[in-house]
């Protein structure tokens, strides 16, 4: 990059409606006299700790500390949970953790929100018998068909003993951010650019699934609204100004692979750099808004649509007669832009909503950039020897599944970010200017290829760094049954430089490659890598940094979509004592009874 100083972080909230808090309710047994007298220092500073470690250890997508609003008093019966429950809303509450180390009265005192997502912390000590609380209290919430999350630590502590352990943080943490994830996707919008591309399913919009699983709005604006806005000049043309700048500094223009005869000539792709940054302004104004556009006498545009995602269509109706959307899919799906550092947009390529989905939950629970790609093809160890005579070895040797698609990746997908040593996708307010321009460096822009891409554009191309751990992700819509979630934790890999060469070339050569190699369970689904791919449900995945497979368990439990495969440890699941209901043997049976009895969180 020509500027070597820190990059400016943004940490704006650039949606409608407050960021959602999390409510904690300190329950206590009623009965005065010395017994709840005797309680109430024990109680509330339980709901203390439990905030200021929420509050330590969670930041919201834009990068603030989560907020935690705790009830005025202990909550003793009805009369003070009514009290908390109007406080709870006119904070803005979204997720509520009850936590007491005693007996209390359980239908008395209990969460009856049936839109907030619950859990519950039973002090384990022998003082008081907060576990019997608990237990009585995922009773009551069971029988009337509100789900909680129990949290009971392994190890009994003592009645003055303020530390939270081990194993309730974990599992603290995991419903905090499946619970706020929830409550953030709450009355936002999805934005569908265009409509379907391709025949592809996922393009066609399910308005069912969202209004009734996630409770999202879906707005539609055709793809001829970037041809009037940059017709009529409708963005702001300073920062238009300023992003080609930081295009030319910074983007490098690969080579193009096009036939000699009908690569465009350089008057017309400079043309088309500039077509493909405008395209990524409006594609922001249309989400979120610009203030600017009011000021250029423009209020109605200036607003937006409110979109937490958005898809693009491009293929073909766009693609066949203007420049891809490559770059702005990919620029705004990164953690950086011309403007500095700040959220990434969550985009999905031809309109994939429901990958725009899963892209969402992956950003939602990790606060990081998303890689998009199609599921392409499954590499056994044979094929990959019969092809390039070499063996693979490491965490690819029972074969790896080639993750690529048209450049519309995150650049942070590069794994160009570091951390002790490794690489790494960051949160945006982690990520050092040296980080961005690593990305940017291991990225080249080359021209599209015109059989693909008649309008011609730019695909990002780069091959990720091996060895982050990753889970791929989607959701899909079966008829009959709803929305299923799949999940497959595993690693980039890395293969020798010439094996990456000749794969890579048997497909398109010019777009970002991750190859991925999931983690095997030895049955199901995960007996081989071969399963893995064959039992995909779509032709596209997002991809997340991390191993947060049993986090997104949690949330889809709380949306009430059923996981139709993961390779998850059992110790890891954590779902509302409800599901135990539904059978403790087969898990994945339980859930899906389960979810089906319960129907969607605002079915």
């Amino acid at each position: 990059m020509s500027n070597k100083t820190n990059l400016k972080i943004n940490k704006q909230h650039r949606l409608r409606g407050n960021l959602p808090k999390i409510g904690i309710r300190p329950a206590i047994d009623g009965r005065r006299k010395g017994i709840r007298e005797s309680l109430e220092g024990q109680t509330m500073g339980m709901a203390k700790a439990v905030a200021n470690f929420l509050e330590e250890n969670l930041k919201y997508p834009n990068g603030t500390p989560v907020e935690c609003v705790i009830a005025d008093t202990c909550i003793g019966g009805v009369a003070e949970a009514a009290a908390t429950a109007e406080k709870f809303s006119r904070e803005g509450v979204g997720v509520s953790i009850t936590v007491s180390p005693c007996w209390c009265y359980g239908s008395e005192t209990m969460d009856m929100n049936p839109l907030i997502p619950k859990a519950i912390w039973g002090f384990n000590g022998t003082e008081r018998p907060g576990a019997v609380y608990l237990a009585a209290l995922k009773a009551a919430h069971d029988q009337k068909g509100l789900p909680i999350f129990p949290i009971y630590g392994r190890q009994v502590q003592d009645a003055d003993d303020r530390s939270i352990p081990e194993d309730v943080q974990e599992k603290m943490l995991r419903f905090a951010k499946a619970g706020l994830a929830v409550a953030i996707m709450r009355g936002k919008s999805y934005l569908s650019m265009g409509s379907v591309s391709m025949g592809i399913a996922g393009s066609m919009v399910n308005e069912d699934f969202f209004q009734e699983y996630l409770g999202m709005r879906n707005e539609y604006v055709d793809m001829s609204e970037f041809i009037r806005r940059m017709e009529e000049e409708i963005y702001d043309k300073a920062e238009f100004k300023r992003a080609m700048k930081w295009v030319k500094e910074n983007c490098n223009e690969g080579k193009d692979n096009n036939p000699p005869q009908v690569q465009h000539s350089r008057e017309t792709k400079d043309e088309e750099w500039e077509t493909v940054v405008k395209m990524t302004l409006i594609a922001r104004d249309l989400m979120v808004g610009n203030p600017k556009l009011a000021e250029m006498g423009y209020g109605e545009e200036a607003m937006g649509h409110n979109a937490i995602a958005a898809g693009f269509q491009g293929q073909r109706q766009w693609t066949d007669h203007f420049p891809n959307g490559d770059f702005m899919e990919a620029i705004l799906n990164s953690s950086f832009d011309w403007n500095g550092l700040r959220e990434p947009f969550i985009m999905a390529t031809e309109n994939d909503t429901l990958n725009g989905v899963s892209m969402l939950f992956g950003h939602l629970l990790t606060n990081t950039a998303q890689i998009f790609a199609d599921v392409r093809t499954y590499w056994s160890p044979e094929s990959v020897k019969r092809v390039t005579d070499k063996e693979l070895t490491g965490r690819a040797q029972n074969g790896i599944i080639h993750l690529i698609n048209s450049g519309s990746a995150t650049l942070d997908g590069t794994g160009q970010q570091t951390k002790n040593g490794r690489p790494v996708m960051k949160p945006f307010w982690e990520i050092s200017s040296e980080e961005v321009e690593a990305c940017l460096e291991a990225t080249s822009w080359r021209p599209a290829m015109l059989d693909y891409f008649r309008g011609g554009g730019f695909s990002s191309n780069y091959l990720t760094k091996g060895g982050m751990p990753l889970t791929m992700i989607r959701i899909n819509i079966i008829k009959g049954l709803g929305p299923v979630l799949q999940i497959a934790e595993g690693y980039s890999v890395d293969l020798p430089e010439d094996v990456h060469r000749i794969l890579d070339q048997r497909t398109d050569p010019t777009w970002p490659t991750t190859w991925f190699a999931p983690i095997l369970t030895g049955k199901g689904a995960f007996k081989d890598v071969y399963s893995v791919m064959n039992r995909w449900g779509a032709n596209h995945a997002a991809v997340s940094y991390g191993h947060i497979g049993g986090d997104l368990i949690t949330l889809a439990a709380m949306l009430r979509i059923p996981v139709a495969m993961h390779n998850v440890s059992e110790d890891k699941i954590f779902r509302p004592s409800a599901w135990d209901g539904f059978g403790t043997n087969d898990l994945e049976g339980a859930d899906y009874r389960a979810c089906k009895t319960f129907g969607p969180l605002y079915g």
